[in-house]
This record gives C-alpha cells, structure tokens and sequence, in this order.
C-alpha cells in the first residue's frame, strides 16, 4: 500500500518540477514500504538521507524559479520549504534514537504537508508563472 498517491490536484503544470514532486512521492512511498516490510535500521536511516537529499535538491530547483521569474511569494514559500527539511531532520533524529517510527504518524504529516503544499504553496507558483 503507497503512503501517498500521486494526484493531479499536485499538479503545478512545470514539466520539470511534476516530474521531480512524483519522483518525491515514490521515495517517500518507498520509505514506509521499506519500514512495513522490517527493513534494518540502517536501511531506513540511509533511505531517509536519500530522500533529504533530493528534497533539497528539488526545493534548490524550485526557488532557482522563484527567484528568477521575481516571484512574489518567494520568502513564504523558501521558509516553507525550510520547515518540511527541519521536520524530515526530525524524524531522521528521532528514528536514529528509537530505530522506531511511528508509521501512522509519518503517514499523517507527510501526507498533510504534501498535500498542503502542492496545493496551496506549489499552486499559487503555477499560477503566478503562467499568467
């Protein structure tokens, strides 16, 4: 069963960063099946490192755009974009703790950021790019 399943509403209509937001959610999706299916401590701990990484890798590409189509809302959203990597820290530190996670936990605030911010944060970019 997928954590997150990708949907259209995530859509931001920029190819690159589309592509990027599924690759994101397959990640995360192979996080927590890596984690159902008893996977080691180091497992989990090295997949979280992947999937930090290439959030951040995404979220440099994202506020490359911002910042180079002069968009408005680009400190709210960079803070935003800031927060998620603090709370994916968390969890990484808290499972480097316990090598425990609570898996309905990640499951509610992965899906609620993502679905927050690809719908509200990520929306209003598309838009004000495609104007």
């Amino acid at each position: 069963m997928a954590l997150i399943e990708w949907s259209d509403d995530f859509s931001v209509g920029v190819a690159d960063i589309d592509h990027e937001h599924k690759g994101l959610i397959d990640l995360i999706n192979q996080l927590y099946a890596n984690i159902e299916r008893g996977a080691s401590s180091d497992e989990i701990v090295e997949f979280f490192g992947e999937i930090y990484a290439n959030i951040s890798a995404h979220f440099a590409l994202e506020e490359k755009i911002m910042r180079e189509s002069r968009y408005q809302e680009y400190a709210a959203h960079k803070n935003e974009h800031e927060q998620l990597l603090d709370e994916i820290r968390d969890l990484m530190d808290e499972y480097e703790q316990r090598s425990a996670i609570d898996e309905k936990e990640l499951s509610t605030r992965l899906q609620s950021w993502f679905g927050e911010h690809f719908k509200t944060m990520d929306s209003r970019l598309h838009k004000a790019l495609h104007v």
